[in-house]
This record gives C-alpha cells, structure tokens and sequence, in this order.
C-alpha cells in the first residue's frame, strides 16, 4: 500500500498521485514474486487495472522457483460491477479469478463467466478465510494484496495478515479518504515488528511483519 504523511491513500480518487519511481519498483517486485494478486473491484475500477508485467528475467526466476510464469489477478466483488470488456480481462494471458458470493447477480456471473473463473466465497458476504483456502486449493503460496482499504480491512479482521508493505509518500493531501485498513475493527489490535526501512528521494518504505 501507499499513503501520504498524513494517511491519504489516494490523491483524486487513485493511488498512482502518492507513488513515485522507488515505490514503483518495489510495487513490481512484490509482484514478481506472488502466485496471486488479490484486489477489490473498487480498486480495479478507480485504477483501470490490467494484467501484471512480468519481465523475461522475473518470468524465468518464477518458473525456476515452480511458480507459474505469471501472477493470477483475483478480483473480490459482491455485486459483479466489473465490465467484461475491460483490459484486465480483455489483455491478461490468463483468466482472473472473480471472488464473489453463492447469491451474486446471475446476469452479471453469466457474463463474466465468459473472461474469468469465478469462485463463490462466502454465501451472501464475502468470507476472506474461505476465499484464501480456495485460493490456496489453487496452488496460491503467496497472496499479495493491494487493497482498497475495505479489503484490507477484512483481512486484518480475520487474522489474514502476515506482513505489510507500505510507503509513505511525501506528500500532504487532506481530504476525507479513509485509512489504508477500513471499516471492520481488528480485535485485539494486531502487533507487528518493523522488519525493514528503506528510503528514497523523501519515500520512506516500510516492512513490517505480524508478530505471532
């Protein structure tokens, strides 16, 4: 994740106005290295998101490591408000993964069902424990998640969290945006240990792990 001094995660509604060029390249590593992408359909709309780059070099190292030579984007949205017609269906290489629920629209999960596999996850709310055992039935090691805060909200809940990435862009945005982790409160407050601190033209990124 990306957020301001302040706590923004966007900038007019899209995170790209909090990244810079050593946020970007930390972004496509940890993408490299995942089997599978996770994101709201929020996230997927607001960042007109498509298939993952993966170079020849990260391709190769995947493959050697067993993984498949790209990332599976997952795209977890209760209501199908996802166009079939869009890049990250239309360009990706590979069918994403749709994480809905057993009583989602069936006009909307007929269409889909077109361009993306999709995985019932929950009866009539989204379960992220089940979500990531399906994922992990699939071959899914490491699950990378990229938000939005709703999400991430969810999974801290849950107890789903291993570890965090987050830069902190120095910017100061105001606004009504909320928290990088939203909605649900974890109960107890997770504890975590800050694994590593990088720094870069006033970019301070963060590894922090969960303490178990």
């Amino acid at each position: 994740m990306v957020a301001s001094v302040d706590g923004a995660v966007t900038v007019d509604g899209r995170s790209g106005g909090l990244s810079g060029p050593g946020d970007k390249v930390i972004f496509f590593a940890l993408r490299s290295i995942a089997d599978v992408i996770l994101v709201g359909a929020g996230t997927v709309r607001a960042e007109n998101y498509g298939p993952p780059r993966i170079t020849d070099d990260q391709r190769d190292a995947r493959v050697a490591r067993g993984q498949e030579p790209a990332p599976t984007i997952a795209v977890v949205s209760g209501r199908l408000h996802l166009d079939p017609a869009a890049r990250l269906f239309v360009d990706s290489p590979t069918r994403p993964i749709i994480l809905t629920t057993e009583h989602a629209d069936a006009d909307r999960r007929t269409a889909l069902d077109e361009v993306g596999e999709i995985l019932p996850a929950g009866a009539t709310a989204f379960d992220p424990a089940l979500a990531l055992d399906l994922l992990r039935q699939r071959g899914a090691r490491v699950v990378v998640c990229e938000g939005g805060p709703t999400l991430n909200g969810w999974l801290l809940a849950a107890g789903l969290v291993d570890e965090l990435c987050l830069t902190v862009a120095p910017l100061l945005v105001g606004g009504e945006d909320p928290r990088l982790a939203h909605g649900v409160a974890t109960e107890p407050a997770l504890a975590v240990d800050l694994d590593r601190i990088l720094t870069e033209q006033g970019f301070l990124f963060l590894r922090s792990l969960v303490r178990r």
